[in-house]
C-alpha cells in the first residue's frame, strides 16, 4: 500500500474521534472562526456564539459552504448568567457538547498609569470572568457526563512582561491560572482543561498594531521562527487537545509562539 493510500486509510478512520462531536466555540473571527471551520471539517458539530451578528453571518455562510451541521448564537457574554445561558442553549440544540473552546478577547496597548479602573474591569471581564462563566456551566454539564474537553486562548503575555500590556497580561495570566485549578477539579470526571497560548498572531485584534510603521518588523525580529503565526496554526493544536488521544492532557498552558518565549 502506498503512503498516500495509507493516509487516506488514516483520514477515514477519524483518527481524532471528533466526528459528530458537540462544540461550542465562543468567537466568530480570527481564530475563533478558524478553529470553528476546522472542527466542523473534522465532522464535528459546531455552535458559534459572538455578540456581533455580522461575524456571525460570516463564519455561518463559510460553514455552511461546508455542508456542516452548525448553529449560531448571538450573545454577550460579559453579561452575568449568559455563560449558563448559552450552555443551555447549545446542550438542547446540538443534544449535547463534548467540546467548548472560549476564543474572545479584547486589548488596549497603553501603559498601566493610563487606565481607569472602569477600563481594567472591562478587559478583565471580558477577557477573564466570560471564561469563568461559560467553562463554569460547560465544566457543570461535562461533569455531569464524565466526560468533556474544556480550551481557552490565553497568550504568551499571560507568561512575559509585555509594556504597555497590563489588563490584557493580568486577564491572560488569570486564565491560566483558572483553568489549572479547573483541571485540578474535574480530572477524576473525565474533563480535561488546557490553554492555548498564542504568540503573536495576524488577526483583527493584532491588524491596527501591525498597521503601525515597523512594527511588523519589530515584532518578527522576536520571533525565532522570523514570522508571524495565522490563525490556521492554531487549529491542529486546538484539534488534538479535543481529541481522544489528549485524554491525559490537562492543566497545561500550550504555547504556539514560533519560539518567542524561548528568548
Amino acid at each position: 500500500m502506498s503512503i498516500e493510500a495509507q493516509l487516506d486509510t488514516r483520514a477515514d478512520a477519524n483518527w481524532l474521534g471528533l466526528t459528530g462531536a458537540r462544540v461550542l466555540i465562543a468567537g466568530a473571527g480570527g481564530i475563533g472562526g478558524a478553529c470553528a471551520l476546522a472542527y466542523a471539517r473534522a465532522g464535528a458539530s459546531v455552535a458559534v456564539i459572538d455578540r456581533d451578528q455580522r461575524a456571525l453571518d460570516a463564519i455561518g455562510a463559510e460553514l455552511g459552504a461546508l455542508g456542516s451541521r452548525h448553529e449560531l448564537l448571538q450573545a454577550d457574554l460579559t453579561e452575568h448568567g449568559s455563560g449558563q445561558r448559552v450552555v443551555a442553549e447549545v446542550v438542547d440544540r446540538l443534544g449535547g457538547l463534548d467540546v467548548m473552546l472560549h476564543a474572545v478577547g479584547i486589548n488596549d496597548r497603553r501603559p498601566i498609569l493610563e487606565f481607569t479602573e472602569d477600563e481594567w474591569d472591562h478587559i478583565l471581564r471580558v477577557n477573564l470572568s466570560s471564561v469563568f462563566g461559560l467553562a463554569q456551566a460547560a465544566g457543570r454539564h461535562m461533569v455531569d457526563q464524565g466526560y468533556g474537553r474544556v480550551l481557552a486562548l490565553s497568550s504568551v503575555s499571560g507568561l512575559l512582561a509585555h509594556h504597555s500590556h497590563g489588563p490584557y497580561a493580568a486577564s491572560k495570566g488569570g486564565i491560566n491560572q483558572l483553568l489549572r485549578v479547573m483541571a485540578r477539579e474535574w480530572a477524576a470526571s473525565g474533563v480535561t482543561v488546557n490553554a492555548l497560548a498564542p504568540g503573536y498572531i495576524e488577526t483583527p485584534l493584532t491588524a491596527g498594531e501591525l498597521a503601525k510603521p515597523g512594527k511588523r518588523a519589530d515584532l518578527e525580529s522576536l520571533v525565532p521562527a522570523g514570522r508571524l503565526g495565522t490563525p490556521d496554526e492554531l487549529t491542529g493544536p486546538a484539534l488534538f487537545l479535543s481529541s481522544r488521544h489528549a485524554g491525559f492532557i490537562t492543566g497545561h498552558v500550550m504555547y504556539i509562539d514560533g519560539g518567542r518565549t524561548l528568548v
